[in-house]
């Protein structure tokens, strides 16, 4: 028997788990002080009210034999695959019912579409990135090549002249820096992802941050994506859906690699080993897709987005340099003092008391940055910035 060797290579402790371990520690060894938390990307606000409602009604139809569901349909109930379709359709952007998959959350269908590909396939993936993105691929033991996201490009890598690749991670707006790539920049990628033969992972899961109308929203806005990418994207910012666990990715049918269809390869995949997201979740993520749950969750963003800029604003008043915040819940700020990542966060801790995710942990061009998050609540929020004031004001 031989286990998959692949596991060595990756780092004993995810990211997470080793802030988790950090702060438990602090906090029994200081249990007066009040920690503030905005490292992971957890939200506070709770679902929406029509959500819940949903959610409720369809757990008790379960328990009636005239109303009750079993096995459901990997891919996801027509009801919600169409209310996703909608959800498209009001920022202009059609995808086919049959081309959308639902899933338990953004973060497991990133991992499981290389189920699709072969290991002797060359990723692209951008440094800072998003853990699971390289971890899968180690896993995996696929070659990696790493693109330099830092300040001279705005934490938006284009490109690589010269470079060949199979498969190209992008997240937009993007996690850990907050960096929201425009339309002409994403053509970029699309027409270098075809030119390739490439296919084209596009992590959506903070789309629904996007204010400002010039900036797209989904991958599906660039001309030419349907023959090269595929789009994940979650309820868990959007509705506050971290606990009940709900998202969707888009295969479309236009895709396909090695004469074969790619959404079929998927659903097949997800047949054989998914057995669906359940239906009183299902039900709930519909209410929230709804024009009345938009309302409702459109509510829940907008206290984050005044987290965001009373956020940057503090850094501002501390010329602290600074991206994202603005379309986007993630404020990717340079550690102050020179201090390195992990430094900075046992200062930050021990000082203010307040915690934040070290950008050392996304990658080596993540040294000597930091990252925090918008999700706590407003009074929190403001708690934490006059903290950091207090310490690090000149």
């Amino acid at each position: 028997m031989k286990i998959n060797e692949n596991y060595k290579n990756l780092e004993e402790s995810y990211l997470f788990s080793t802030i988790a371990k950090k702060v438990d520690e602090y906090t029994k060894a200081h249990p007066e002080a009040k920690v503030i938390k905005m490292g992971i990307g957890d939200v506070t606000l709770p679902i929406c009210q029509k959500a819940a409602d949903a959610f409720a009604k369809a757990a008790m139809e379960q328990g009636k034999a005239a109303t009750f569901h079993g096995y459901g349909p990997e891919q996801g109930y027509d009801f919600l695959r169409v209310a996703v379709q909608k959800y498209y359709a009001s920022f202009q952007v059609e995808v086919a019912a049959e081309d959308i998959f639902i899933s338990d959350g953004a973060k497991s269908d990133v991992g499981n579409i290389l189920d699709l590909f072969d290991a002797d396939n060359t990723v692209l993936i951008p440094d800072p990135v998003y853990p699971v993105y390289m971890d899968t691929n180690v896993m995996a033991g696929r070659k990696i090549v790493f693109m330099d996201a830092n300040v001279e490009n705005g934490f938006l890598p284009m490109p690589p002249k010269g470079q060949k690749a199979d498969i190209i991670y992008l997240c937009s707006p993007n996690n850990p820096t907050g960096g929201v790539y425009n339309r002409e920049q994403l053509k970029e990628w699309v027409d270098y992802a075809n030119e390739q033969d490439a296919i084209l992972l596009f992590d959506a899961a903070y789309e629904s941050f996007v204010a400002d109308p010039a900036l797209p929203r989904s991958i599906f806005e660039i001309e030419g994506a349907k023959t090269c990418a595929i789009e994940f994207c979650s309820l868990s910012k959007l509705a506050s859906f971290t606990g009940t666990r709900c998202g969707y990715t888009v295969v479309p049918s236009e895709l396909e690699r090695g004469g074969s269809s790619i959404r079929k390869m998927w659903l097949r995949r997800q047949t054989t080993k998914f057995n669906g997201v359940s239906y009183p979740v299902q039900r709930a993520a519909e209410a929230a897709l709804s024009p009345e749950g938009m309302a409702q969750c459109r509510e829940h963003l907008d206290v984050y987005r005044t987290n965001a800029k009373i956020m940057t604003e503090t850094l501002k008043e501390l010329g602290i340099w600074h991206i994202g915040g603005e379309n986007s819940p993630y404020i990717w700020m340079q550690c102050p003092n020179g201090m390195k990542s992990w430094e900075f966060f046992d200062d930050l801790l021990a000082k203010a008391n307040v915690v934040g995710t070290p950008g050392s942990g996304f990658g080596k061009n993540g040294e000597g940055f930091f990252r925090l998050t918008a999700f706590g609540t407003t009074a929190n929020t403001k708690e934490a910035m006059e903290r950091i004031k207090k310490v690090y004001g000149k």
